[in-house]
């Protein structure tokens, strides 16, 4: 039964924000240095390793998953290849005002999307409320790092952090290969993740 769902969290590992802003600095600055062939790269090899995953990625699964934007690691043929394997793609849609639990609708081809609230891609589909999380198995989140702890470095806004609480299903953080870490700042609302997956190594389990 999966439980990353659950944060795990002692006083040891709490730290302040001034941390993680710098080390949000140090990965945005190494993506921008990436080149578009890095990228390109990085994002097929992403989607190959769909068809070894270590957990069923099949006909019956939910998958919720994430289109990436500017320099994140992934692509749309990302999302292809889970659909290819039957699989049901869930994406995230940004609710209005200020950040609250994601939205989510389902993913049906490049030509469901639009672009909406901070230039990013969504689904036009019906919205299926944040309780849509109830019933997936797996969920690929975008992240800036993630260590081998299980923490997950994102852009600050709280908006992942805020819709996987409670959530039981397998928490993914996707990064490229030198953003898995030893060990990065924790705060109490951080949700734990159970893998990491890189373009790399594949899918890495998380202690």
């Amino acid at each position: 039964m999966p439980t990353a769902g659950r944060p795990r969290v002692s006083g040891c590992e709490v730290t302040g924000n001034a941390a993680k802003t710098q080390r949000r600095a140090e990965f945005s600055a190494r993506r921008a240095a990436m080149s578009m062939y890095e990228r390109e790269q990085a994002a097929a090899d992403l989607s190959e390793w769909i068809y070894s995953a270590p957990f069923r990625l099949e006909y019956d699964v939910t998958v919720a998953a994430y289109i990436p934007i500017g320099t994140e690691p992934g692509s749309l043929s990302f999302l292809d290849a889970l659909s290819d394997r039957d699989v049901r793609v869930l994406l995230p849609v940004v609710p209005d005002g200020a950040p609250a639990p994601l939205d989510w609708a389902r993913y049906s081809g490049e030509s469901s999307l639009e672009t909406r609230r901070f230039g990013l891609l969504e689904p036009t589909g019906t919205l299926l409320g944040p309780d849509a999380l109830d019933a997936v198995d797996v969920v690929f989140v975008p992240a800036l790092g993630v260590d081998r702890r299980g923490t997950r470095l994102g852009r600050g806004a709280g908006y992942y952090d805020r819709s996987l609480t409670g959530v039981r299903a397998e928490f993914v953080a996707v990064v490229y290969d030198d953003e898995l870490v030893d060990e990065l700042p924790r705060e109490p609302t951080d949700v734990r993740v159970g893998w990491a997956l890189t373009p790399g190594r594949g899918f890495v389990e998380l202690e």
